[in-house]
């Protein structure tokens, strides 16, 4: 029989990827700025695992980082359009318990934007000899998705927004329930939570998970919860947050369902930006944090760190990210022990 896991991100990992802002992305007026924060999420990785680099110029980069651990550190110079490694980045899965990368199309989110040298990025790493021996590829082709699209608890159950898998421009054609199947195939799912309600202003990539609802133990779901009836947010948050109330896990009982607090307001050039603390990734060890200059980032960090309680919760400012939209987990995709090995490109 074939048994294929997706592994929740607080199994053990070998590396973490980031794909660098350079020159010649929508960065450039900021360059400065989101380098630093770059530079900062590397300096937590490789206190505790390998950071893969996607990057334009290795030799620049590396004199980027300055004091960070090069030894822990795998350059690969690679053409590149953007930085979201989460929505071009392999998806790990283990098929009879060998590791495979499932490589999606990624199409910029809709054909939103160009990501025609993003969605080669995945081929070129192994054509590189990044992974194992051990690990294989799979072509997805044609099937859209992103990582931030789909979280999982490890055990069978997928989390997932129904406004962003069945969205114009990615699996035209498929309604739900041959999404629902699909999924359920490649992931060896045996449950899908969709979450019909749930959206932030300023997001483009209509309603990844990863900026709403996230897993952080099989039985535990931490969420972004609006208060403020004020709020543009709060009907279709207490909306989602009421859903999340009707979930129940594999073993038929309620979720632990843990609020994080809605981020202040962020404008820029009229816009509202998607600032979110569900936004965090989970390392061996440790679990980074978006921070954005407010009194709420300590109130995050205590929430998610009761949470996590064998790990350290480390806050990042991420305020240049969401300048473009996004925050820490968009920018990252974790891989999985026996994975990444790091042999000579």
């Amino acid at each position: 029989m074939n048994t294929i896991v997706f592994p929740a991100e607080w199994y053990p990992q070998s590396a973490v990827q980031l794909t660098w802002p350079h020159e010649d992305t929508d960065w450039l007026p900021i360059l400065d700025e989101v380098v630093a924060c770059f530079v900062a999420i590397a300096r937590e990785v490789t206190k505790r695992e390998t950071a893969l680099i996607v990057c334009a110029d290795e030799e620049k980069v590396s004199a980027q980082l300055g004091a960070v651990d090069k030894r822990r550190v795998i350059f690969r110079e690679i053409a590149t359009d953007d930085t979201w490694a989460r929505d071009h980045g392999g998806i790990t899965v283990f098929e009879n318990g060998r590791p495979r990368i499932c490589d999606f199309v990624f199409n910029g989110w809709g054909m939103k934007y160009p990501a025609g040298r993003d969605n080669l990025i995945t081929e070129r790493l192994f054509r590189m000899h990044t992974f194992a021996p051990e690990v294989e590829r799979t072509d997805m082709t044609p099937f859209v998705l992103e990582g931030g699209s789909v979280e999982s608890d490890g055990n069978g159950t997928l989390l997932t927004t129904t406004k962003c898998l069945c969205s114009a421009g990615r699996n035209d054609g498929m309604n739900r329930a041959q999404i629902e199947t699909a999924l359920k195939s490649f992931f060896g799912a045996k449950r899908i939570l969709q979450l019909e309600n749930g959206h932030l202003a300023g997001d483009d990539t209509d309603g990844h998970i990863d900026t709403l609802a996230r897993f952080c133990d099989a039985e535990t779901i931490a969420y972004v919860q609006c208060t403020d009836t004020a709020d543009e947010h709060f009907r279709e948050l207490r909306a989602m947050e009421e859903e999340l109330q009707s979930f129940r896990t594999a073993e038929g009982r309620p979720y632990r369902l843990i609020p994080l607090p809605m981020a202040d307001r962020i404008v820029r050039k009229g816009e509202r930006l998607p600032a979110t603390y569900a936004n965090f990734l989970i390392l061996n060890g440790a679990v980074l944090l978006p921070f954005y200059g407010s009194a709420k980032d300590r109130l995050a960090q205590a929430v998610l760190q009761q949470v996590f309680p064998d790990r350290q919760v480390t806050g990042i400012d991420c305020t240049p990210l969401i300048k473009q939209h996004g925050s820490l987990h968009c920018v990252t995709m974790q891989f999985p022990e026996r994975v990444v090995c790091g042999e000579e490109a």
